[in-house]
């Protein structure tokens, strides 16, 4: 993108009272942003409320420079990409929902926009210990199927899939994980992951339709959950209440025509009614992550030489966790995570009285 196609594209989206559906209305009258910004007042005010289109013919000179060169700065540093609709790297997926943002700021991977395997993975931001440890167990366990994870940087669930999907991102055939952000791509919300985001930066992508040094404001979540959901084959939500902000990305996933899945949990817990109020709305139960994998025709990769070392460890009659411990050395609390781990992958079986076997998969 040339100087003046990106000074035309952030003259539309800086234009007071216009915002990123007026500007999807206006290309889809017009054209290109220069088609549209050649068109009179009378013109515009045909498609757009009239103060929107006095504002878009008088823009803010001073201002709009400042834009571009603060974003023109930051497209030199490494991995930062800024794609328009016209784009070709822009992800089919978004696309196809009514509508997609016009520009898109990404730091990172570029190509996971348009992973064959995306799947969108949210849920409380107060999550129970068990909700955030088996969102992160699924997530690398997907992670590693070759699934790339998307979600919202948020505190709870979304941090347990970032950081799940990035344990496995370095694994051959294994997915990411996308941070899709309610901020500017250059900020962090919430600023205690920063460390995480840097992290996804580097192993994966952050991505935001929102302005360079936009702050976290509150009417950007819902915007930034219909791309979350939109650019995934579907959304499972882990752990919600009832009024929780991951069933408007449910809702969103079902309206542009994505599957969604929750996991159960107990009726005693406050966090389970979202998912339960979902399956019953016709949600897919997810308790394995087969459940997703064979939904889609996700194959599971066998990875032969890659298996997990604890796999050795079990004998003919599987083993409790407090043999397992003796066998290999390791903690009780680094058992159980891998364990739950390789039970989400269908390496390894539960069985009555906390032993545990060998599974299908492993």
């Amino acid at each position: 993108m040339d100087r003046d196609e990106l000074t035309a594209w952030l003259r539309l989206l800086q234009a007071p009272g216009l915002g990123a559906p007026g500007v999807l209305d206006l290309l889809r009258a017009y054209g290109t942003p220069e088609e549209v910004l050649a068109r009179d007042t009378a013109a515009l005010a045909r498609v757009v409320p009239r103060a929107a289109a006095q504002a878009l013919r008088a823009p803010d000179v001073a201002a709009l420079q400042a834009h571009v060169a603060r974003t023109e700065d930051w497209l030199r540093q490494p991995d930062n990409h800024l794609l328009s609709l016209a784009d070709a790297r822009y992800p089919a997926a978004l696309l196809q929902i009514a509508d997609p943002p016009p520009l898109l700021y990404a730091r990172g991977r570029i190509e996971l926009l348009n992973a064959p395997r995306l799947l969108a993975l949210v849920g409380s931001r107060q999550p129970s210990a068990q909700g955030a440890d088996d969102a992160r167990a699924f997530a690398a366990a997907l992670a590693a199927s070759g699934v790339t994870l998307v979600s919202g940087l948020a505190l709870g669930i979304d941090a347990a899939a970032h950081r799940g999907a990035l344990q496995c991102a370095a694994m051959p055939g294994a997915g990411s994980t996308i941070a899709v952000l309610g901020t500017g791509c250059d900020r962090v919300y919430p600023a205690a992951h920063r460390a995480l985001a840097r992290s996804i930066a580097a192993q994966g992508l952050l991505l935001s339709e929102f302005a360079l040094g936009s702050p976290a404001l509150r009417d950007h979540f819902p915007r930034r959950n219909r791309i979350i959901s939109g650019l995934c084959r579907g959304v499972l939500v882990t752990e919600a209440a009832l009024h929780s902000g991951s069933l408007i990305t449910a809702r969103l996933a079902a309206e542009q025509g994505r599957d969604v899945f929750a996991v159960p949990g107990s009726i005693h817990n406050p966090l389970a009614r979202g998912c339960h109020r979902l399956l019953r709305e016709g949600a897919k139960l997810v308790e394995r992550v087969d459940d997703v994998l064979d939904e889609f025709g996700w194959a599971a990769p066998r990875r032969g030489d890659d298996a997990h070392p604890l796999l050795d460890l079990f004998g003919e009659t599987g083993a409790s966790l407090d043999e397992l411990a003796a066998r290999s050395g390791r903690d009780l609390r680094w058992l159980g995570e891998q364990l739950l781990d390789l039970e989400l992958r269908g390496q390894v079986v539960r069985l009555p009285a906390g032993r545990y076997r060998r599974g299908p998969r492993g």
